[in-house]
């Protein structure tokens, strides 16, 4: 058990530590975020009210626990990733691992609900 975590660990620091996904992170960032910052942060120096309102408008609506924010971010850093280095095998390779799990997973629990539910109304049929 010990052993699994480790290896599980080393695996998340190995595809966070990624310099082409940090860079795609960063640059996802950007797009999501960071423009919002900067526009406050230049509107508020400058004086100009309307960056100031149009920025601040922005950062109050990411910082509300309902913003899908984070998730476009991480979507958007993935497909950058996968059009910058396509070849990339540290971390897409750990992406198509996990996506094959996660579907090897459903077809499991699909199947385990079809068995269960047909075994139910044999169940069912049979106390009649």
């Amino acid at each position: 058990m010990n052993e699994k975590i480790k290896n599980l660990l080393q695996k998340i620091i190995r595809f966070f530590a990624n310099p082409r996904l940090l860079l795609c992170l960063a640059v996802a960032w950007m797009i999501t975020n960071g423009w919002s910052y900067v526009l406050f942060a230049l509107g508020t120096w400058r004086g100009i009210p309307w960056m100031v309102s149009v920025g601040g408008a922005y950062l109050a609506f990411l910082w509300l626990p309902v913003s899908p924010e984070k998730l476009a971010t991480v979507a958007i850093a993935m497909a950058l990733l996968r059009w910058l280095f396509p070849n990339d095998r540290q971390t897409l390779g750990v992406l198509r691992e996990m996506g094959e799990k996660l579907k090897e997973n459903i077809k499991k629990k699909k199947t385990e609900g079809k068995t269960a539910s047909s075994e139910q109304k044999e169940n069912t049929s049979g106390e009649e």
